[in-house]
């Protein structure tokens, strides 16, 4: 099991992640935001995300 410290200002609704916890919080110790030179948001995904299955 993973350390769960609440990655403070990170809002995440992906309940399905590793990482996720109830109320929309990251319990990641760091996250990675990917790619390289995006232009919109839809362009960017979590590069930090693990199933929780």
């Amino acid at each position: 099991m993973h350390n769960e410290q609440i990655t403070e200002g990170v809002k995440c609704v992906v309940n399905t992640c590793h990482y996720y916890k109830s109320g929309d919080l990251c319990t990641a110790g760091k996250i990675e935001i990917l790619p390289r030179n995006a232009s919109t948001s839809e362009e960017t995904d979590c590069g930090t995300f693990k199933s929780s299955k």
